[in-house]
């Protein structure tokens, strides 16, 4: 076999083993992405319970960790399984460059192989006259091997464009299934983050309500001390108005007891003295001004005044007095009293008009 066969079959086997490997990692990264899918979150846990029970009254298990921690094992799952398939998505890249530069350099070696073929082809056809026709029927020979180790290479290349084909199609499968495993959790999520913000909503309806209960407790306690207090204030009012009107009744009986106690006394004197007061008689005025005058001194001093008009005058009189012993000595108190200048007063048994 000569040289430029050989390369051909080495370039061959290079491909096919960069394809075969290549289909490997990306077999062995969705593996990998598989296990990593394969834990099942608590919310997985209740969506299987709930299909496996439909008809079930609908209970909410307590959750066995709190949100934060499982959000926390969430974004450690997810940020382990985008890294493991950024790492396959890496080794990927690097063997489909390797293959890449593989394929170059088959493609050049062909190329200048067919060019030196070319040039030998050339060469050949230009001293053909001088070849023997034996000679010409080799390079016959070669020529059909050649074209038969083209196309042999052309089927690889083809073969190799087609593995290369499903690696991609594998890659977008796994791709794909990546972004349904991120759908499947970002709806796990909003299923969760549901929950709570329900667990929130009731948990806010119960204070709500708690705090009402709270607030009406307060309220009719309020009515209920406001209406003690009104009763007390009423009984105290009604108290006082009792208290008032015995006072009243008090006063007024009295009151009376004076009046009767008064009319006693006036009866009494009516019947020891009949219808005579004792009176010390001041002075006799001849008008009305005179006798307010005289009056007015009198007053001044204590006594009191009589005014009875006269057919001589107006006469001015001081008491009356019980008796004549004690009208007598008030006649002899104005008498001595320098500040009056009355030395004439002298005592009368005076009977009002009403009664005479």
């Amino acid at each position: 076999m000569s040289m430029n066969n050989k390369q051909r079959w080495m370039g061959g086997v290079v491909l096919l083993g960069g394809g075969v490997l290549l289909a490997a990692l990306l077999l062995k990264g969705k593996e990998e992405i598989y296990q990593t899918q394969v834990p099942t979150t608590p919310v997985a846990n209740v969506q299987q319970k709930e299909k496996a029970a439909p008809l079930e009254s609908v209970q909410l298990e307590p959750l066995t960790v709190d949100v934060a921690t499982e959000k926390r094992l969430l974004e450690e799952q997810r940020r382990a399984r985008e890294k493991a398939v950024a790492e396959q998505e890496a080794k990927a890249a690097d063997f489909l460059r390797m293959q890449q530069q593989a394929e170059a350099d088959a493609a050049r070696k062909a190329a200048e192989e067919y060019a030196a073929a070319n040039a030998r082809r050339k060469a050949a056809q230009e001293s053909s006259d001088n070849i023997p026709p034996e000679l010409n029927q080799d390079d016959k020979t070669k020529a059909q091997q050649k074209t038969a180790e083209q196309k042999k290479l052309e089927q690889q290349k083809a073969d190799a464009e087609k593995k290369l084909a499903e690696q991609k199609r594998q890659q977008n499968n796994a791709e794909a299934e990546k972004k349904a495993a991120e759908e499947k959790k970002r709806k796990a999520e909003a299923d969760k983050k549901k929950e709570a913000d329900r667990k929130a909503e009731a948990d806010r309806k119960a204070t709500e309500e708690k705090k009402r209960k709270a607030q009406e407790e307060e309220k009719r306690k309020l009515e209920a001390d406001k209406k003690k207090e009104a009763d007390r204030k009423a009984e105290a009012e009604k108290k006082a108005e009792a208290d008032r009107k015995a006072a009243e009744e008090k006063k007024r009986k009295a009151q009376e007891d004076v009046k009767k106690k008064a009319e006693a006394d006036k009866a009494r004197d009516l019947l020891e003295n009949g219808d005579k007061q004792w009176m010390v008689q001041v002075a006799l005025a001849a008008n009305e001004a005179n006798a307010d005058a005289v009056a007015a001194k009198l007053r001044a001093k204590g006594y009191k005044v009589t005014k009875s008009p006269t057919s001589k005058g107006i006469r001015i009189m001081v008491g009356p007095s019980k008796d004549r012993d004690s009208a007598d000595a008030t006649r002899k108190k104005i008498n001595s009293d320098d500040s009056l200048g009355m030395k004439s007063a002298w005592v009368i048994d005076w009977v009002p008009l009403d009664r005479r």
